[in-house]
């Protein structure tokens, strides 16, 4: 029986038909960067933080399929690079106020950044205000951390059956709405115990009452740079399913 592998950094590794080169990766014990892609949810590569070079062309690894022979390129500076810059970008572009964030050293923006060595913003701080909403009685919406990696929007539609979460607007104008007669939480239909409530990577949603409750030294992050706690998290899913 013939087995299916590609190239990634120079090292072999095998995948199952109708993996995607992220979840080949993934298993394999390969860290690609990302910020939307999540297991759970079907792939649309919009944060374009996992592209990687495919035979010599750029494209996102958790919406392209492995197939035999493919020689992929990740780990290199030119990808890095870009990587930073998008990264970079997401932090000017909301307010991420890392030391006082109740999501510090559990959140994959603030992880991405130290994995890239991002040591400064680069570019100017938007400062944008969009508004928190503190309506629900377990649920905090702190809209200026959304990264807009849509996964509460997918985990509402396609886990709860609400669709609760919608992104309206274009580019700097793009905002995390909620669809309600209101337009806030309170009248939603959002329940502390859904996924859309639980599978934000920053600090946009947040269940209230439990703030700092992990002591600093046993966060996530405080354990396992990115690299080392996502490929943790995926064999023991891949172990557990």
């Amino acid at each position: 029986m013939k087995t299916n592998s590609i190239s990634i950094d120079g090292q072999q590794i095998t995948f199952r038909e109708g993996q995607t080169i992220i979840q080949a990766a993934l298993e394999a014990g390969i860290y690609i960067p990302y910020l939307c892609y999540h297991p759970d949810f079907e792939a649309h590569g919009s944060c374009k933080v996992c592209t990687v070079r495919v035979n010599g062309s750029h494209c996102s690894a958790c919406t392209t399929f492995a197939s035999d022979g493919q020689v992929v390129d990740n780990h290199c500076e030119d990808l890095n690079s870009s990587r930073r810059a998008i990264t970079q970008m997401l932090f000017v572009e909301g307010n991420h106020l890392c030391p006082s964030c109740e999501k510090s050293g559990d959140c994959e923006l603030q992880a991405l950044g130290y994995y890239l060595k991002l040591f400064g913003s680069h570019f100017p701080h938007l400062f944008p205000h969009r508004e928190v909403d503190a309506t629900h009685p377990h649920i905090l919406l702190d809209r200026d951390r959304c990264i807009f990696c849509e996964l509460c929007v997918r985990a509402s539609r396609e886990v709860d059956q609400k669709n609760v979460f919608a992104i309206s607007g274009r580019g700097i104008d793009s905002e995390l709405v909620v669809n309600s007669p209101s337009g806030t939480l309170l009248d939603s239909g959002l329940d502390v115990n859904d996924k859309a409530a639980h599978v934000c990577p920053v600090g946009a949603i947040l269940i209230k009452n439990q703030a700092f409750q992990v002591p600093i030294g046993q966060r996530k992050y405080d354990k396992n740079r990115i690299d080392d706690a996502d490929l943790i998290e995926v064999k023991h899913d891949h172990i557990d399913s």
